[in-house]
């Protein structure tokens, strides 16, 4: 799978690509991203790939001949041209298993207050946003992205059984988790989990994860 980035920061993403499982399985060849500065597709001497919004407002709003130019110069035939913004359709564990399917894919940074709708209106073919909240800038709502996407190609995660446990792949949260010493400063593992019996195990993990579901996202339950 290829990924290019087109942003304002690239060096924001330099660790992040490199490190953990994202970056084994960038080294084994699933996964490729390529990060790219917006500013290599201005026209001026300042490199300008902002300016003020019509109408008047605070901040500055990415301009559409650096963004148009770079999205037609990357794009490939089929490929999904994805804009990272907080009014996109959420992130969810579904959107990003059907991403992860996807040959190709041009994720374009929002910076300051968003970029020129006529941009929105014509290179970009959806919008993601990672949550209800604002970020300084895009580039982080790309990498988390990246990150969400890439556990789902084949080979990248290692073990595919956590896949079909952990959070919100069942629509429910995770269960709570333990491990050696059974006994620390006063505090016990749960007899159930060293009883060896995993079909009991099982029941109560389930229990467990109604249980917390419940009380923190009981939105979940319904």
């Amino acid at each position: 799978m290829r990924i290019d980035v087109i942003t304002l920061f690239p060096r924001m993403l330099d660790g992040f690509l490199t490190e953990s499982i994202l970056g084994k399985g960038i080294e084994s060849g699933r996964l490729a991203v390529n990060v790219h500065d917006l500013r290599q597709w201005t026209t001026d001497k300042h490199r300008t790939a902002d300016d003020r919004p019509f109408g008047g407002g605070a901040g500055m709003v990415l301009k559409p001949e650096p963004v148009f130019a770079a999205i037609e110069q990357l794009q490939t035939p089929g490929c999904r041209r994805i804009y990272l913004t907080p009014d996109g359709t959420p992130l969810s564990p579904a959107l990003a298993g059907e991403l992860s399917r996807q040959q190709h894919l041009v994720l374009l940074s929002g910076h300051y207050e968003g970029i020129d709708q006529r941009i929105r209106d014509t290179v970009i073919d959806q919008e993601v946003s990672i949550g209800d909240y604002v970020l300084t800038n895009g580039t982080l709502a790309a990498a988390v992205l990246i990150d969400a996407l890439a556990r789902f190609i084949p080979g990248v995660l290692g073990e595919e059984k956590s896949l079909t446990t952990e959070s919100f792949t069942s629509k429910l949260l995770d269960f709570p988790q333990y491990t050696r010493p059974a006994e620390f400063r006063g505090m016990s593992v749960p007899e159930i989990l060293l009883s060896g019996n995993h079909a009991e195990i099982e029941k109560w993990r389930h229990a467990r994860q109604v249980e917390k579901t419940r009380q923190v996202r009981p939105d979940l339950l319904k």
